[in-house]
């Protein structure tokens, strides 16, 4: 009876097993912790040992990275989609020396969105940048927490709210297009123009999305490549020089793309790398559901840890930035993710491509952030003020 009782069994189900034997009962009486963990949850990580993650046992980075990319498009449950875009300008205001233009376009066969393009004035083509925005639990504004809209003033009052609230009252593509880029925004499924959403409706759209053999993360991924494609075709833009920018999901988004597109060439993340080891603790905000959903790709972590997506993006230059005392995203777990991706960028000879820098303070990017990010991306491409 013991030997068949402890059989197979790892440190936390024994002790569930060996309480419920105290009380006088030969099975499992606890199952799921309070943090809706599994009991067994310590047995299912140590499994996950990410074969598909760089090692230095790899010869040929060509080869790994594009197994890489080829099992993420599989697990994003998407189909490659080619649709024209077909581009229709519906307004547009003069912001000084940029235009604000609302843009109507096909984000994929499925889905004809309106999007925030802001345009430099004088003569192109311009470095550009695809801003993705962030999650925040508030699906009235999504685009607009990047690119600052016009003409419904309560979009207008929301948006303002959330500037000051994540970006010391500045938003982060208006700033990008005073400094001469090309920006465009534009919705994720269930916020803004495409909502709205709310925050209990995540899980059912998340499964709904399951029976329909498709993927709510796995959309996002899709059509955040399909934005950056349609950015840096437009003949204002130099393709060469088109940045994936964002804000925490945001940030997920941005590094997730520069992995899946070539249309990305460099990448600024604020605010979103983790292991999954470090995320997955007791008291986290990933242990919650709810947004976690918008971004897990069913059975990515049986091939793939989240510093091993961002780490398919190299050698392109990337710009990592992390909050000392952001409690969404545990200090030790993102140093070592971090120290994870500098060993990727070290076997392509490019570790001067990578940066990471941890900045005084929470889950925000303020304007100092900002500027250091906007200087990066300026000396990159010799942009000169």
């Amino acid at each position: 009876m013991g030997l068949l009782r402890n059989a197979g069994m790892g440190i936390a189900a024994v002790g569930a097993l060996a309480t419920a034997m105290a009380s006088g009962q030969d099975y499992q009486t606890t199952s799921v912790s309070s943090d809706n963990l599994p009991v067994m949850a310590p047995q299912l990580k140590a499994r996950l040992t990410f074969p598909m993650g760089w090692s230095p046992q790899v010869t040929d980075l060509v080869a790994w990275r594009k197994a890489g990319v080829t099992k993420l498009r599989e697990l994003t449950l998407q189909s490659p989609d080619h649709t024209p875009f077909d581009a229709q300008v519906i307004s547009e205001v003069d912001r000084g020396t940029y235009v604000a233009r609302k843009v109507a376009f096909n984000l994929t066969a499925d889905s004809r969105v309106l999007g925030l393009l802001l345009v430099p004035k004088g003569r192109g083509p311009f470095p550009a940048a695809v801003t993705y925005h962030d999650h925040g639990a508030r699906f009235d504004i999504g685009k607009e927490k990047m690119v600052a809209p016009w003409g419904d003033p309560a979009r207008q009052t929301a948006a303002k709210a959330w500037a000051q609230r994540y970006f010391s009252g500045r938003h982060p593509g208006d700033e990008l297009a005073k400094r001469g880029y090309v920006v465009f925004a534009t919705d994720a499924l269930g916020w803004g123009d495409r909502g709205t959403m709310t925050y209990d409706m995540q899980q059912a759209l998340a499964a709904n999305f399951f029976h329909l053999g498709s993927s709510l993360a796995g959309l996002m991924a899709l059509e955040d490549t399909r934005a950056a494609a349609f950015l840096a075709s437009l003949p204002e833009v130099n393709p060469q020089q088109v940045a994936a920018v964002g804000f925490s999901m945001g940030a997920f988004r941005a590094w997730q793309a520069a992995a899946l597109s070539d249309a990305i060439t460099a990448t600024v993340a604020v605010n979103w790398m983790a292991t999954t080891e470090g995320l997955m603790v007791p008291g986290n905000n990933q242990l919650r559901g709810g947004s976690a959903w918008t971004m897990l790709h069913p059975g990515m972590q049986r091939f793939l840890d989240y510093p091993d997506v961002a780490s398919l993006a190299a050698p392109k230059p990337m710009l990592m930035l992390a909050g000392e005392q952001d409690t969404l995203f545990p200090l030790e777990s993102v140093h070592a993710a971090f120290a994870k991706m500098g060993a990727v960028w070290g076997a392509w000879k490019a570790a001067d491509k990578l940066t990471t820098k941890f900045w005084p303070g929470g889950h925000v990017f303020e304007q100092d952030q900002q500027v250091f990010a906007y200087d990066w991306l300026d000396r990159l491409w010799g942009v000169q003020r």
